[in-house]
């Protein structure tokens, strides 16, 4: 048997790799695998902690069957017969090291990732990246090509690739007939042949959950698996019959068999999620696990790993110890539920769906290809046919609907379409991206529904594409930076797998465990927090509005005062910052704008004379963060192109309008924490002689020019600060002047 020595920096890359394993389960179920508690969350079918229940023993019953999938991690995208045991542990330990470099590198973007794309590709860029080290070493014994299973990897991609087409498809069409059927008020019908329908959902569930999900499991009778491989049509119609006969029965018990649905559907997908993504977080170091296992068994240094081509023979408390690690997450990540909320708003029935995304000039264009070919098919199709199809997607109300994303039809549809898709992958041993089918499903469902209205579609189709954009970068990321850092691990050799693992490490721990901005998260549902605090009490809506306000202003106040000082001193890091807040502090008024109008559908008929001036606060808002922007993004420009200073004339300029303006938001600050507007008229005043100021600092500026002339840049930054901070104030003043109507008004 090899020396105990031999085996020293081997154990270190096991234990590593364990450590990453714990660390991608939390970091992965807080990214996408909440992805299973979007429709019922979104639907509202039960309390939190019965929705989180449901999952986790979803989770725990689908760690069970995920050994197949593990098989990819161990031979799907390359031949281990090809490598040695000391290449094995190399390529392993580099591929997740470039992994999470990979996260770290879209978390800091913020852009949209998939654990799985990440995985199939970061094992193809460290395989051909040992390959090119083999090669290039002088070993002739294999060619690159025959290094990588191209096959089975080219399968597995368009595994993916189909289920992002396959599972938008899927969730329209089942919804667009579910809405023909049953229309959005469907309580009358639903009674009546509601079971039916549930049945068909729960049929399907139950087959490709059971029969297909947990054949490998040892659960299932291996005789009853063979029967409903063989009769696979009578299977299902048994499955149909008596499941719909059980909801009927429930039905006529006053059970909501939709709720019965839903959950089971959340188990369903959690089952499935497990089963299919618990490769990404724990396949690969699985199967380090057993290659040092393997290796430590031999008598002799291993040239072959072909015995990772062998099936995967899970351990049980292993398993166990990832789904509680799943489990346990679910109920305690505070990121998994802020997660959820990008596809609800995507996806939600309300036409002012609030959104981030800019959009694009191919969002425009799909939205105008989709009117002009709606246009066209309007044309041809009978009035009786067209009115009768509108009539089944007349939409509710906001007070019909009430404050639920979208209804219990809809969430069942997203549950049952995404389960069977998810369950089929992992039957043919696919590692679907759970987060793409989720997400295309949800997308399919809410164009069926029709909630893509024409004053939002542009915004939820630029989303959509942004999401899926972010699979391509992904795969080229993930692919280069595997490759990259698994070729420094095999020619640093030890120094390097401990330097480039420390390294990782702290990017872990930075990436995840550093606090976070409470205060943004706070602001984010400010606007619907007005909403509910007015159904309750206009006397603490209007604190809570007026306290909005003044948090905006104060947030203004900072970030102005610290551009204007930071070009003083050319502070780069500092501008950069400032031009970062001001983004967000743009989007976020951005956003106000389009949850304004629930809020004022909300408003009682005593409350209907000061509507406008909600409409009016907001709007000047959004266009000081404007401004705002409008004068940190050029400070920054400036100063990171390092272009040449302001002048010390111009320092001692601004530096005095930086006064004033300091001066006038204290004042306005002030007035609105206090909601006491009599110094109005001081406030007027200061503006009034900040703008001759401003007038006085123009002229002086233009004399120099005609004397000295002075640098271009400097000069068209010089003024372009004075015109937008007078636009900023002109904004703020109209703020307090409404708002002053408004408390007037309200008391």
């Amino acid at each position: 048997m090899p020396s105990r020595n031999l085996f020293i920096m081997d154990l270190f890359i096991v234990i590593t790799l364990a450590l990453l394993a714990i660390m991608g389960i939390i970091v992965g179920v807080s990214n996408d695998a909440v992805n299973f508690l979007n429709s019922a969350f979104g639907s509202k079918v039960a309390s939190k902690n019965v929705i989180l229940s449901v999952a986790a023993v979803g989770v725990m019953v689908g760690v069970m069957t995920s050994s197949g999938m593990m098989d990819v991690a161990r031979s799907g995208v390359f031949y281990p017969d090809k490598f040695s045991y000391q290449e094995i542990m190399i390529l392993f330990l580099g591929m997740m090291l470039s992994n999470i470099i990979l996260l770290d590198i879209y978390n800091s973007l913020g852009l949209p990732t998939s654990t799985t794309v990440s995985l199939v590709f970061g094992l193809l860029g460290s395989a051909l990246a040992l390959a090119l080290y083999n090669v290039w070493g002088g070993d002739t014994t294999y060619s690159i090509g025959e290094y990588i299973n191209s096959a089975n990897a080219l399968g597995i991609v368009s595994g993916i690739l189909l289920s992002v087409v396959l599972a938008f498809f899927t969730g329209h069409l089942l919804m667009y007939i579910s809405r023909i059927i049953f229309s959005f008020r469907y309580t009358k019908l639903f009674n009546r042949f509601g079971a039916l329908w549930c049945g068909v959902t729960v049929a399907g569930i139950i087959y490709f959950t059971v029969f297909k999900g947990l054949k490998s499991s040892g659960i299932i009778p291996e005789e009853l698996i063979a029967f409903v491989n063989d009769n696979t049509t009578i299977s299902l119609i048994i499955l149909w019959a008596g499941s719909s006969l059980l909801l009927w029965i429930l039905q006529r018990l006053k059970v909501n068999i939709l709720r019965v649905s839903i959950l089971a559907g959340t188990f369903s997908l959690a089952l499935a999620f497990a089963g299919n993504d618990l490769v990404n977080f724990i396949g690969v170091p699985y199967a380090g696990y057993d290659s040092y296992m393997i290796a430590r068994a031999a008598d002799a240094p291993i040239e072959s790993m072909s015995a990772l081509a062998n099936p995967t023979q899970a351990n049980f408390w292993i398993m166990c110890a990832a789904g509680l690690i799943m489990g346990v997450t679910l109920f305690t990540s505070k990121k998994a539920m802020r997660v959820i909320e990008t596809e609800r708003k995507l996806s939600s029935q309300s036409e002012e769906a609030p959104t981030d995304s800019e959009a694009t000039m191919a969002s425009r264009g799909i939205v105008r290809g989709a009117r002009a070919l709606n246009d066209g098919l309007a044309t041809i199709t009978p009035n009786s046919v067209k009115n009768f199809i509108n009539s089944r997607f007349e939409p509710l109300s906001e007070e019909e609907r009430g404050d639920v994303n979208y209804d219990l039809i809809r969430a069942t549809v997203n549950l049952t379409a995404a389960a069977i898709l998810i369950s089929i992958g992992t039957q043919l041993k696919l590692p679907l991206s759970t987060t793409y089918v989720v997400f295309m499903v949800s997308m399919g469902t809410s164009l069926a529904d029709r909630a893509w209205g024409r004053e939002s579609a542009v915004y939820r189709i630029t989303g959509v594409t942004t999401v899926i954009m972010g699979w391509f970068i992904t795969a080229v990321g993930g692919f280069i930076i595997a490759l990259g850092v698994t070729l420094i691990l095999a020619y640093g050799g030890n120094i390097a797998i401990i330097v480039v693992t420390l390294i990782c490490l702290g990017l872990v721990i930075k990436s995840n465990f550093k606090k976070g901005k409470p205060e943004k998260e706070a602001e984010a549902s400010a606007v619907a927090k007005i909403g509910d605090t007015l159904k309750q009490s206009p006397e603490e809506a209007l604190i809570a509005y007026t306290e909005q306000v003044c948090s905006s202003m104060e947030r203004v106040t900072v970030i102005y005062d610290r551009t204007i000082v930071a070009v003083f001193k050319e502070n780069r890091k500092v501008l950069k910052d400032m031009v970062r807040e001001a983004e967000e502090f743009y989007q976020y008024t951005r956003q106000q704008k389009y949850e304004i109008m629930p809020l004022l559908r909300t408003l009682q008929d005593s409350d209907v004379s000061t509507g406008h001036y909600y409409v009016q606060v907001v709007d000047y808002i959004s266009e000081t963060s404007k401004a705002l922007l409008h004068i940190t993004r050029p400070c920054y420009k400036h100063v990171d192109n390092n272009h040449t200073g302001l002048s010390k004339e111009q320092v001692y300029d601004l530096k005095r309008i930086n006064d004033r303006v300091e001066e006038i938001f204290g004042e306005i600050n002030t007035m609105l924490r206090t909601r006491s507007f009599n110094n109005m008229e001081l406030v007027l005043n200061k503006r009034d002689e900040m703008f001759d100021l401003i007038d006085e600092v123009m002229q002086n500026q233009l004399r120099r020019l005609r004397d000295t002339g002075g640098s271009s840049s400097a000069n068209m930054l010089f003024f372009n600060i004075l015109t937008e901070t007078k636009t900023m104030i002109l904004h703020s003043r109209n703020i307090m002047k409404s708002l002053e109507h408004f408390v007037d008004q309200k008391q």
